[in-house]
């Protein structure tokens, strides 16, 4: 089968396209044949060698898909042959006591697919079955494809973490990407008031017709100024940080006293100078996020089907072109998510 591997960390240039071994269902496990798959910042992360994970092999990179069970393993009870189904890509035991409190990243089982498990992008992949779950029938193959990671990482911060409620107000950095996007749907469905801020005007007044109720140009304006006025100089209830380093003083600085901060990346650095008087002073709530529990994905997979929620699109690129997808991700060019197809 075809698959974007690589074999060491590195740049654009060690991403590759090789015919290698299906792979073979084990037991609890389902083998997809893989529709279509998403892009996400954590391939560049792996691709890159961040993380740490020691590569074994040619390692496929690729954490979302939608597929066609095609293979079943021993002990498998749900998923059948020929259902379609999109991936949870956070697999843990589901049994222990962290995964029981929701924090499955503490599991010492936890894994994700692309990371310390073979990733999607490939013709066919191999995941226990119980992190399978039906595709929402309204979304096309390449919607489903690029859902899970972003939109399971939007809602634990927003929804499970922060437990934003209606009429408060959320900020989000860096609008354009995958889970700020999806925070700013899902933050519309919950009721907030949600301002936006990116350094595109384009990017801004696409936010605006998706529903952004105000929008900030950081390149231009003094983001807590602006966030200030907007609020009366109360302060926002929740800030959305993906960010990291570059926006963590704005956070202290925009947030009311008793708000929230909610942070699950740092794709501007992880070290930042923390103002500690600020943090007690106002009694802020500091929130860490990874990805989402089982518990997590399901109630997200209600959302999209109850509220017929659909991804925003970017761009799909065929297999082949992996390596110009996520160049263009690396590049910050995207409005939106960028998918791979894996058929014709």
């Amino acid at each position: 089968m075809k698959a974007a591997v690589i074999d060491e960390n590195g740049e654009l240039d060690v991403l590759r396209i090789e015919d290698i071994p299906e792979p073979k269902p084990g037991p609890d496990e389902v083998v997809l044949k893989v529709l279509a798959a998403g892009l996400n910042h954590l391939d560049i992360w792996v691709r890159k060698g961040r993380p740490g994970v020691p590569l074994k092999g040619p390692h496929i990179l690729g954490s979302d898909a939608v597929g066609t069970v095609i293979e079943a393993g021993e002990n498998v009870h749900g998923p059948k042959v020929g259902d379609e189904v999109v991936i949870d890509p956070g697999v843990s035991c589901g049994y222990c006591e962290s995964c029981a409190r929701g924090q499955h990243s503490e599991c010492a089982s936890f894994g994700i697919m692309g990371l310390s498990r073979p990733g999607t992008f490939a013709e066919r992949v191999a995941v226990p079955a119980r992190n399978v779950y039906p595709k929402p029938s309204h979304l096309s193959y390449g919607e489903a494809g690029v859902l899970s990671l972003a939109c399971v990482t939007a809602y634990r911060m927003l929804i499970t973490r922060a437990q934003a409620r209606a009429g408060e107000s959320v900020l989000i950095h860096g609008i354009g990407g995958g889970a700020a996007l999806y925070a700013l749907q899902l933050g519309k469905l919950a009721g907030t008031e949600v301002i936006v801020t990116s350094s595109s005007d384009d990017k801004l007044g696409r936010a605006a017709k998706l529903g952004a109720d105000h929008t900030i140009n950081y390149a231009r304006e003094d983001v807590a100024e602006r966030v200030r006025d907007i609020t009366g100089g109360r302060g926002v209830d929740i800030a959305i940080d993906s960010v990291g380093a570059a926006t963590w003083p704005i956070d202290l600085a925009v947030v009311r006293k008793g708000g929230r901060i909610v942070l699950c990346g740092v794709t501007s650095g992880p070290v930042a100078e923390t103002n500690l008087q600020a943090i007690y002073w106002n009694q802020l709530t500091i929130l860490g996020s990874t990805m989402g529990s089982a518990e997590d994905f399901r109630r997200m997979i209600r959302t999209v089907e109850a509220n017929t929620l659909r991804p925003v699109m970017d761009e799909v690129f065929p297999l082949e072109r992996a390596r110009d997808a996520m160049a263009k991700m690396e590049a910050g060019k995207q409005f939106g998510k960028i998918g791979l197809r894996l058929t014709p």
